[in-house]
């Protein structure tokens, strides 16, 4: 099955991007308005994230998020053919931010969101840094597919790492200066360790683990987000949150980048991977010890 998956799409990469946008914009037809691909999700976040637009403004930025979201599948298809040299055209950063803290001999942390199109992205770092790039991911459920997007993950040299493997995995790179990406906007699996805070005014939980691997080793921790200057090219601002994590409070550089990433989402809507179920969980009072920043929600939220 895998032969005839790979074969499919390395096909369907040799078109040009013009043609494949053409494409991606008939998938758009058919997902958006005859299947309604999570549809009801997508409104009900952008509903919790922007009471105060109306709905034709919160529907807009749905047709736009769903048009970036079938842009980021096509372009994923491409990286089957794709050449560094091509991604090197499409993607630019502020890649300079790493070098000091190479030369500092430190490893370091890059905590991002859910913003498109980070298939894309991660391929352009390891050009631009000294550092090993690690990237820690969750597998797909189709073992064809996975073994395609590992495949495609790895070619230029990127680690990627299983969540379920990590703490082992790290082990073989405690030698190594690397960059260790983390989407840090997970909805966390043990809502009992989670850190807890508002986001965009809900009672939402936060994976911890970033934040302690930071603290534990204390780790330079980087926040980014990507902007789309024009379809097909991608800009990202990588910024320095903290140096010391070990100084800062225990869920203090956690509710950062909360913070962070609500400014970046309000900036860039369109950007966000709104089909993504980040308040599926409802708050409960039991979660209280590990609440950060502000009041403690009333126990009906």
């Amino acid at each position: 099955m895998y032969y005839v998956v790979f074969v499919f799409f390395y096909l369907l990469s040799l078109l040009p991007m013009r043609i494949l946008y053409i494409l991606s914009d008939g998938v758009y037809l058919i997902v958006y308005y005859l299947i309604g691909y999570r549809k009801k999700v997508v409104m009900q976040n952008l509903d919790i994230a922007f009471p105060e637009k109306s709905k034709a403004e919160k529907v807009k930025i749905a047709k736009a998020f769903y048009h970036n979201l079938l842009d980021s599948f096509i372009e994923t298809i491409k990286l089957v053919s794709a050449s560094r040299r091509f991604l090197e055209k499409r993607i630019t950063a502020n890649w300079e931010v790493l070098d000091p803290l190479f030369e500092s001999g430190r490893s370091c942390q890059l905590h991002l969101g859910h913003t498109f199109n980070w298939e894309w992205c991660h391929h352009v770092v390891g050009s631009h840094t000294k550092y090993q790039v690690l990237v820690v991911y969750m597998p797909l459920s189709s073992p064809a597919m996975e073994k395609l997007m590992y495949k495609l993950r790895v070619r230029y040299g990127n680690k990627f790492i299983a969540a379920s493997k990590m703490s082992e995995s790290m082990d073989s790179f405690k030698n190594t200066r690397y960059i260790l990406g983390l989407v840090a906007d997970q909805s966390p699996g043990n809502l009992n360790k989670a850190y807890w805070t508002n986001f965009f005014g809900r009672p939402t939980g936060f994976v911890s683990g970033p934040e302690k691997g930071a603290r534990a080793g204390n780790l330079p921790v980087l926040f980014t987000h990507i902007i789309k200057p024009k379809r097909g090219y991608y800009q990202g601002f990588l910024e320095i949150a903290c140096e010391d994590p070990s100084t800062l409070k225990e869920g203090e550089l956690t509710l950062l980048y909360a913070r962070y990433m609500e400014k970046v989402i309000r900036s860039n809507p369109e950007m966000w991977l709104w089909s993504h179920r980040r308040w599926k969980h409802p708050w409960n009072p039991i979660y209280t010890k590990n609440w950060i920043g502000g009041d403690l929600p009333v126990a009906d939220q």
